[in-house]
């Protein structure tokens, strides 16, 4: 079963993340060299052990572009937006003999260094093959 793994970080995060100064934790070159040796020390470990499907970094909020309709006009509009504190930063999507092994992967994740010891979470949800899996 395949399953995807959503990471999540706010426009403020990703400032941190870049060493901009926002009130809070702002990270060094080494803090960011340590969480990208983490994840890729966890990303081939998934892979040596055929679990990993796919992995990617999503850009900062503010590069981010919402397309919808309201009301029937369509809109646009660039992010960040303040409705949203926290949007999805990454994602993992893992092939694995079921969810609990996914919920683990997930926690693994969760144990990436940041400074201050932030907190954080991510979803894992089954990813369907057809429409028969969604049960409706």
């Amino acid at each position: 079963m395949k399953y995807m793994i959503l990471s999540y970080a706010s426009q403020r995060d990703y400032d941190e993340m870049t060493g901009k100064d926002t009130g809070g934790v702002v990270w060094t070159p080494e803090d960011a060299a340590a969480m990208h040796e983490f994840m890729g020390t966890v990303n081939k470990e998934l892979e040596e052990a055929g679990e990993l499907v796919e992995t990617r970094g999503l850009a900062a909020p503010v590069h981010t572009r919402r397309a919808g309709v309201r009301d029937g006009v369509p809109f646009v509009t660039d992010g960040p937006y303040a409705e949203t504190q926290e949007v999805l930063a990454g994602y993992w999507v893992v092939e694995c003999e079921s969810f609990d092994r996914a919920t683990e992967i997930a926690v693994r994740l969760g144990q990436c260094p940041i400074p201050g010891g932030g907190d954080g979470y991510a979803d894992i949800r089954p990813i369907t093959d057809s429409v028969e899996d969604l049960g409706f």
